[in-house]
């Protein structure tokens, strides 16, 4: 199953880009769990002054951003506060399922638009505090990562 992250804004050069590579370069030498890669898609802002028209534009890019046939999930603040134990075990489920696609989209500053929360087929959430968008890219790919040694047995998780 190939996994990817489609978010709202780029990353410029630097510390944060560096520690979303680490974590994706991690993810990707992981073998033999079924997964393949880390991929990312980065969509521009909508540059909309109103926050509900920019929400919905961002919305309607990262939809059709999404690869055809990709099963989504989403990150937002009304979503489910998992455990990464519940995280690594949708990921297996999905897999096991024979989703070929597993994405896990980000909003932007606004957040997402309820058209792409309708499309999930998961919402989790890192809880109630608002987090920059760039550093919930770093934590949906620490997740990821985590995820993938749960599946492996590997001891970077310590329950």
């Amino acid at each position: 199953m190939r996994l990817g992250i489609l978010c709202v804004g780029r990353l410029k050069a630097g510390p944060e880009r560096d520690l979303y590579a680490r974590y994706a370069a991690r993810v990707a030498a992981m073998r033999n769990l079924g997964l393949a890669g880390l991929d990312l898609l980065e969509i521009d802002e909508s540059r909309a002054r109103n926050p509900v028209e920019r929400m919905a534009q961002e919305g309607e890019s990262l939809l059709a951003a999404a690869p055809a046939g990709a099963k989504l999930v989403v990150f937002d603040e009304r979503g489910t506060a998992a455990s990464s134990a519940d995280f690594a075990a949708l990921v297996e489920s999905e897999r096991d399922r024979g989703v070929k696609s597993l994405w896990f989209a980000i909003g932007g500053s606004e957040g997402l638009s309820p058209a792409v929360r309708a499309k999930a087929g998961a919402v989790f959430s890192f809880g109630r505090m608002t987090l920059p968008h760039q550093i919930v890219r770093i934590l949906v790919a620490e997740q990821i990562y985590r995820a993938t040694t749960i599946l492996s047995g590997h001891p970077y998780h310590r329950a």
